[in-house]
């Protein structure tokens, strides 16, 4: 697999809390030039970077981020404004709390209606794979497909840890036909990249991967 391969399926995020627009700015030309899947930036600079990349680069932002206890209907908040600012995607975190007491429903109710707001634009379930059980994962791989969202995503990327290698086979082991994995958090290499792509995800959360490639020119 070619590095413009991967680069294609890399979502090129900055979501540090110090992020300026020159920041961002340089984020989307950095992606424009490598050609990557989207950028994922802070809500608040979605509709600058949707004016300025126009229709050269797909704008992700995260909703309910880092923590997923926003009630149901800030997060339904922010997805309304974040679409009306431009965003082509959107990266929701569940109520991890919720799983934990086993209340699937609140957390399957909460997903639909966000996708429900999305309509046709994409929309990725962050569960925090580093806070939950086997068992957690796999009843979350059944609630986003009965959800309809788009994908499952393992991390924010501000937790204890990120992707692994076992929790994309156990995604692409258990989720339905109709839904994708991301993997975001700590992949530092092409070759890990190249890995979780083989595994079954097709897309891949870092701002890495473009460093590299830069460095590399």
């Amino acid at each position: 697999m070619t590095h413009s391969e991967i680069l294609s399926k890399v979502d090129h995020t900055n979501l540090s809390q110090t992020a300026t627009w020159e920041d961002i700015k340089s984020l989307c030309d950095d992606a424009v030039t490598c050609r990557t899947a989207s950028v994922c930036i802070p809500p608040a600079f979605v509709k600058r970077a949707k004016e300025y990349t126009g229709n050269s680069m797909a704008v992700c932002t995260v909703i309910g981020f880092p923590n997923g206890y926003h009630t149901t209907e800030a997060k339904a908040f922010e997805t309304r404004n974040a679409l009306e600012n431009g965003a082509d995607e959107i990266d929701m975190v569940i109520h991890i709390g919720a799983l934990k007491e086993k209340n699937e429903a609140a957390v399957l109710k909460e997903i639909s209606e966000l996708k429900k707001l999305c309509g046709s634009r994409i929309l990725k379930v962050i569960i925090e794979t580093c806070l939950l059980t086997q068992e957690e994962k796999i009843t979350m791989c059944r609630l986003v497909t009965q959800s309809g969202a788009d994908f499952i995503k393992t991390s924010t990327g501000f937790s204890s840890a990120g992707a692994t290698f076992e929790d994309v086979a156990l995604f692409a082991a258990h989720v339905g036909p109709d839904v994708q994995i991301k993997a975001a958090g700590g992949i530092s290499s092409f070759e890990d990249g190249e890995r979780f792509l083989t595994l079954g995800a097709s897309r891949l959360g870092t701002s890495r991967l473009v460093k590299l490639e830069k460095a590399q020119a």
